[in-house]
């Protein structure tokens, strides 16, 4: 049974790396036959204030200007960075504290920050009943869900709100 159960693994497991390897492959041919220009880029977190790109990349407004664009999320600042070190990808979108610390350890190719993509920060506090007078204290004793443990959003609840539970 045991047998049976791993070569049934190891099938599936060789099945799935031929999958990628074609879809690796026609997508590098698909690139040359359209004349397309290849770029990845590597979100940090999806966002309703990258809404107007995600709008134009299913409107085909890259392809239409020679970008054959790859939507990767990255989940993490420290993922995106490594994806750009490493050159899976040529864009990331992330808060300027990686590039700093990318650059303080002296790398002479280092990434390149462009300020105010968006016009505000991605944060929204959000209660299931709706409060006609909000104030910061009624959070007391609520849990509040910061988003990605370690992200900015949550950072910043914790910080502005130290006597909150947050997770």
């Amino acid at each position: 049974m045991k047998k049976k159960k791993l070569s049934l693994s190891l099938s599936l497991t060789a099945a799935s790396l031929a999958f990628c390897l074609a879809a690796v492959s026609l997508f590098a041919c698909s690139s040359r036959e359209t004349g397309l220009t290849p770029v990845t880029l590597n979100e940090v977190a999806h966002s309703v204030f990258y809404a107007p790109q995600y709008a134009a990349i299913e409107l085909g407004y890259f392809e239409d200007e020679g970008i054959e664009l790859t939507l990767i999320n990255g989940g993490g600042a420290d993922k995106v960075m490594t994806s750009l070190i490493s050159g899976d990808a040529q864009i990331g979108f992330m808060g300027s504290e990686a590039g700093i610390y990318v650059y303080q350890q002296g790398l002479e190719d280092y990434a390149v920050n462009f300020a105010q993509l968006t016009q505000r920060a991605g944060n929204f506090l959000v209660s299931k009943t709706p409060s006609s007078s909000f104030s910061w204290t009624d959070l007391k004793g609520k849990t509040v869900l910061g988003g990605r443990a370690g992200g900015r959003p949550y950072r910043m609840v914790r910080f502005l709100s130290g006597f909150l539970y947050c997770r």
